[in-house]
Parts: structure tokens; sequence; C-alpha cells
């Protein structure tokens, strides 16, 4: 009878299809409409308001920090995982919590439509911060809800490919549409048309499923076994690395209102650069370093049997588990990332705060670079980079699947770095004049395609720094995703990805300073030596790995079959 079931089950395109009938395919597109609005809206298209409103660079840097919320979600996740609303929590498990967000996302769009930044930049900054704390807990609910309603008909993978999509749209309709509606109506007009739009998004979570709040929800089992740390003790450890996590958002919040709110002639205005100079790589070490020292620490006591459990204690009430829930986030990838890799652990956060270094640290910039200093209009500036270059970052994309099938994973990992260093400097030469983009042009008949010339530059830029993001980004996710344990991929791969913002976010506000002091040509070529740091990480960890391996063939005979089929595997593997 199960058998005959089975077969009944719709697979492949049916499958497909039948998932695409279902309701909750139509949310999850709505949700990713959701999610990505406000992401391009508050981390890319707001810079090109700024720039038009003649804020300066460096304060640009400086309010691009707030992107930090998106990458640090996983902080309060267990919060709102676990936090049941009064009233609207009626709704449901989630759905209270997406409209808290919604609600306010669609208040922060029309906040910042009523605020002008070029006189009240403070206040413009705050709601910008708030938007994006709101934005980013939205994503935390979206990516559990997906996981709560996902069935045998609409899977994980179909809703979360339905989201992709959505998200996608969003991005060309708060970036593209965005640009090509500012050179029509202002910009405040065009953030209370976004607002609308955010707002109309809670119908869809009215009308989305929801699921029940477990009367026991379930905890993190293996923290509680024989053998595991003794939870008092992992509880003053997290209470250690929170500090430091606290102590790292507050310093950076703090210097966020200290210069948004200098007064108008201060002799001694704070700087961006001393501050980065300064409590940069104490904020690393609060938040990367302190974390992999206490997660080494109880590596060390549970290979020693030191202050570890000799029964199972499960967990008795919601502060355990949520405490579990915590440490799950904060301190468990990184101990099992020290088990695995050891002393390698130091070259693997080092590519983590690294490889997209260059990306990171400029992008802010990129609608100021191309609208005011070069003086795009908004509809060459959209077509270019929100049409052009998404084609540009899906050839990436494929440039990369073909690496890795031909190369290999570490040689495209390295390549990665290197092209996307290297075409910065496009960016320098377009700075300059375009002398040298102009000879490819010449070169290769590209002016003779229909395109104005200047219009060609533009897009010969992009088109290189996209082609070069797209593999980078292809390589740096297969990477992350071959040193995640399969045990915590989750937690390990959300953990890991977010440090890779934490450099570049905290370079922001030096590098908007150095804009206004030396030019855009300096500043690529700085990005450029920058993104050598990536590569030289990537080289380092090309070494270990190989020598990794060859540690393991030598052991071969001894413990691993030894048939073509077992040393192909191992090869794909390690690849």
């Amino acid at each position: 009878m199960t058998e005959a079931v089975e077969q009944k089950k719709p697979s492949g395109l049916r499958l497909l299809g039948a998932a695409l009938k279902d309701r909750k395919t139509a949310i999850m597109l709505v949700f990713g409409f959701s999610a990505g609005l406000p992401f391009s809206l508050l981390v890319g298209t707001l810079n090109a308001w700024l720039g038009e409103a003649q804020v300066n660079l460096a304060t640009i840097g400086i309010i691009s920090w707030i992107g930090l919320a998106y990458a640090f979600k996983f902080l309060w996740s267990p919060l709102v995982d676990r936090t049941r609303l009064p009233v609207l929590g009626r709704l449901g498990r989630r759905r209270g919590w997406l409209i808290v967000c919604q609600l306010v996302l669609a208040g922060t769009f029309l906040s910042l439509s009523l605020t002008d930044p070029s006189l009240a930049i403070g206040t413009f900054a705050l709601v910008a911060v708030i938007g994006a704390f709101a934005s980013a807990t939205q994503d935390v609910v979206i990516d559990a809800w997906r996981i709560d309603v996902a069935d045998e008909t609409a899977t994980v993978e179909i809703l979360s490919s339905i989201y992709q999509m959505g998200f996608r749209i969003a991005a060309l309709v708060g970036g593209a549409l965005a640009l090509v509606l500012s050179a029509r109506i202002s910009w405040p007009a065009v953030y209370a048309v976004m607002g609308v739009v955010m707002a109309l998004t809670i119908i869809a979570t009215l009308l989305a499923p929801d699921t029940a709040r477990p009367a026991d929800e379930l905890g993190f089992k293996e923290l509680r076994e024989p053998g595991a740390v003794h939870p008092k003790l992992r509880a003053i450890g997290l209470i250690v690395v929170g500090l430091g996590w606290a102590w790292a958002i507050a310093t950076v919040a703090w210097f966020m209102i200290r210069i948004l709110s200098v007064a108008p002639g201060d002799p001694n205005p704070p700087k961006a650069s001393e501050f980065t100079a300064t409590m940069g790589p104490w904020i690393i070490a609060a938040t990367v370093v302190l974390p992999a020292l206490v997660a080494t620490y109880f590596n060390w006591l549970r290979a020693h049997g030191r202050n570890v459990l000799d029964r199972a204690a499960p967990a008795t009430s919601g502060l355990q588990r949520a405490a579990d829930h915590a440490y799950s986030a904060l301190l468990l990838p990184l101990a099992d990332l020290v088990a695995r890799l050891r002393w390698g652990v130091i070259i693997a956060l080092g590519i983590i705060l690294t490889y997209r270094l260059t990306d990171s640290i400029w992008g802010p910039f990129a609608f100021p670079f191309y609208l005011t200093e070069l003086q795009y209009s908004a509809d060459e500036v959209a077509f270019a980079s929100k049409v052009f270059g998404v084609f540009m970052t899906i050839a990436g994309i494929a440039i990369g699947g073909v690496l890795f099938v031909t190369l290999g994973r570490m040689p495209t990992l390295v390549l990665g770095a290197i092209v996307a260093a290297v075409t910065n400097l496009l960016y320098a030469d377009l700075a300059a004049g375009a002398p040298y983009i102009d000879a490819f042009a010449s070169t290769f008949g590209l002016h003779n395609v229909g395109v104005d010339p200047r219009m060609m530059r533009l897009m010969i830029a992009i088109s290189g720094e996209n082609i070069a993001g797209g593999l980078a980004g292809a390589a740096y996710v297969a990477y992350l995703s071959s040193i995640a344990s399969k045990e915590y991929s989750a937690v390990q791969y959300a953990l890991l990805s977010s440090l890779t913002l934490l450099v570049g976010s905290l370079g922001r506000g030096a590098l908007g300073e150095m804009i206004e002091t030396d030019g855009y040509v300096a500043v690529f070529f700085l990005t450029a030596a920058l993104g050598g740091l990536g590569v030289l990480f990537c080289i380092l960890e090309w070494i270990r790995s190989a020598w990794a391996k060859g540690r393991e063939g030598r052991a071969a005979p001894e413990r691993m079959p030894t048939s073509d089929a077992a040393r192909v595997a191992e090869g794909d593997t390690a690849a």
C-alpha cells in the first residue's frame, strides 16, 4: 500500500506544476518581493538619493553601516523564533512578526519621504536604521516560515527558488525602476510610492498559512548529552561572547550617532578613518577572535573530559532552550569549525573576512560615482547597472560553474579573488577618463555597435566587475559550503556568511573620506590592492588543503576503501 501511494506522488515537472498551483508558492513569491524591496531601497538605492542631495561621501559610508543589520540578524533570531507577540501573536507563529515588520517598513519608506537628508541627516539615518533592522528581522521570519510550511508538493527547494524569483523582481523595482522614477518625480515621491507597495504585501501575510507553535519546542539535544560541556559553563562563555558582540554593536552605533550629529563648523569633527584604524581591529577581535578562542577552549574541555556532563540534562525551561539556541548561533558553528580545521581555521577566517572585501567596501559609493562623479543619467545607470549588469552577473556565475568542473574548487576560488581585485582597475580607468577602456572598445569594434561611446565605457566597466563578481560569488559560496559541517550547516553558514561583510562595512566611512581627499582613481587602486589579501589567503588555503589531502592519501591504505568508485568519490570531494 505504501509503495502504491509513493508511486502516485508527482515528481519532476509534474511536481513543479503541482507546486505552482499551491497557495504557498504564490505567497512565497510575494514574501521574496517583500524581502528584496527594502534590501534594495535601503542598502543600494538610498545612496543614489544621498549623493544627489550632496551628502558627503564619508557620511554615506557611515550610513551604509545599516547593512550590518542584515549581516548580524542571526544574533536576534532566537528571540524572534521563540517570542510570542501580544495580540498579533494570535495570527500565528510567523504572521504576527511579519505584519509588524511590514508595517514598520512601510512606515520607514513613508517617513524617509518626509525627511530631507540634506537638512536632517541624523533623523534620516535613524529612520533608515530602524528600517534595516525591521527588514533583517523580516528575513529571519520568512526563512523560518518557508521551512515551517514546506511539504511534499511545495518543497523547501521549490519555495526557495520562488523566493529568489520574488527577491530579484524586487531588486529591479527597488533599483532600476526607482532610478527611472527618480528622473521623473522626486526621490521623496519615489519612496512614498515604495511605502505604499510595501504596505500591500501585508495582504499576502494575512492570506498566508501558518503553523502552530509546538507545545514543547525541540531544543539542541547534542548540547545536553553526556560528554557535552556543562550548561553552566556554556552560559558563562555565551555571556562573554554576547558582551563582546554587544560592545561592538554599541561602539559602531555610538560612532554613527556622533558623526551624524556633528554641529556645523565643529573644528574637531570625528573622523571615520581614525575610528576604523583605532577601533576596527578591536571590533573584529570582539566579534571574531574572542568567540573563536572561547570555542577552542570548549573543544579542549570536551577532548579532555573536563567540566562535561556525565549524564543527559535536558532543557527544562524556555530560558534554557533559548540559551541553547543562542549558543548554537554564536559558538557551536565556530567550535565545530575549529575542531575540524584546527590551525587551518585561521586561514579560513582570513578568507571569510577578506574575500569579498573589494566589493563590500566600495559598493555604497557606486551610485554616487555613476550619477554624481561621472554625470550619467538615472536612466543610463538603471539600464547599465540593474538590467545589463544582472545578465553579466549571471554570465559570471555560469563561468564559475564551468571552472569548477574543469579546474576544481581551489583554483576557481583563487581565480575569483584575483579577478574581483583586478576589475577595480577598470573603475580606476573609468574615473581617469577611460583611455584603456576606449582602446579596448576600439580594438574590438565596440564603438560601431550603435551604442553611445560614453555609455559603452560604463557598460564595459560594469560587465567586467559583474562577471568577476558572479564568478567570485559562486566560488565563495562553494568554498563556504565545503567547509560548513553537514550537521550544523544552517547555523554555521549563517554565521560565516555574516562575517563576510564585517571588514568591508567598517572601512566604508574611511573610504568615503579618502574619496573626498584623494579622488576615485586612488581609491580604486587601493581597493584593488586590498583584494590581494583575499588572494593571499586563498593561496594559503590551497596549500593547506593540498597538504591535508596528501596526508589523508598516505593514510588511505589503512583505513579507506580502495575501489575505483571510492577513489573517484574522494577526488570529487577534494575538488
